[in-house]
């Protein structure tokens, strides 16, 4: 939208942000099976390429480590090219995300799933 996009025809990078974030947050939602996950910690992000104005944005996610209440996922965004379905990466950061309860105090994912990516 025209909204997110700069002087120079670049996708403002806290949009791209707000969007890894909110993609992040739904992927530990699904892989700790449950919807109180809240982000801790993004690392360092790195915008490669930029995205311009109607690009296709795709964002990938892998899981990468499990704590006892914590998972830690790297996100990636794509650009997608219609013509070629060629896609690069503009840009990728690591997120950590807790599960707590309703006082916002941190508390263990089950044990189940920590055993599934324990190993990751």
């Amino acid at each position: 939208m025209t909204k997110d996009i700069g002087v120079h025809g670049n996708l403002f990078g806290g949009i791209m942000l707000a969007w890894l974030d909110e993609a992040a947050a739904t992927w530990a939602c699904s892989v700790c099976q449950n919807p109180n996950m809240v982000t801790v910690k993004i690392d360092e992000t790195v915008f490669e390429k930029p995205v311009k104005t109607g690009e296709q944005v795709n964002i990938y996610g892998e899981v990468k480590g499990m704590g006892t209440s914590s998972v830690t996922l790297y996100i990636e965004a794509r650009n997608k090219n219609f013509y070629t379905h060629k896609e690069e990466t503009v840009c990728s950061t690591l997120f950590t995300f807790v599960r707590i309860d309703d006082k916002g105090n941190a508390i263990p994912i089950e044990e189940s799933i920590r055993k599934r990516y324990g190993s990751c």
